[in-house]
């Protein structure tokens, strides 16, 4: 895990890759509590014996609940010596979802900061995440997220 003295020193590191977190298993308690969440109870997220006949072999995640990994896995990239007051998530600029994600597989994220701007309001950072799949050579998904800084 990389440690940053402040939000500042953090944005001083635009254009590079801050590392990956550790790895994290997709379990299928955590599909299926995703699935009461959202309403999404689709065959191939929930139901293992369907889905095992199915074009995935088996229950995968949603999308969404791969992208709603980022601040878990993402938190365990870097920190802040000087946390700031908050941090509020400001949005996506580009989300692509480039793979299933199965059930029992194993994920991790790559973080960079794209970019770093100042506002009245406080420091929006572009981070650049890269969830990849153990044993997989493709990524699952890279999505751009915004978060403001307000130090």
């Amino acid at each position: 895990m990389q440690e940053f003295a402040d939000v500042f020193a953090l944005a001083a590191a635009r254009g590079r890759h801050l590392g990956h977190s550790p790895w994290h298993t997709v379990t299928q308690e955590q599909v299926n509590l995703f699935a009461d969440a959202t309403g999404d109870h689709q065959w191939i997220h929930v139901d293992a014996e369907r889905a095992a006949s199915g074009p995935f072999g088996g229950t995968i995640a949603h999308g969404f609940l791969s992208l709603s990994l980022l601040p878990l896995l993402g938190g365990q990239v870097y920190t802040l010596r000087e946390p700031p007051a908050m941090g509020i998530n400001y949005g996506l600029n580009r989300v692509r979802f480039l793979q299933p994600v199965p059930v029992g597989a194993r994920v991790r994220d790559g973080v960079e900061v794209a970019e770093a701007k100042e506002t009245p309001k406080g420091l929006l950072l572009t981070m650049r995440h890269t969830v990849e799949i153990e044993g997989q050579e493709r990524a699952a998904l890279v999505a751009e997220a915004l978060v403001l800084l307000v130090p």
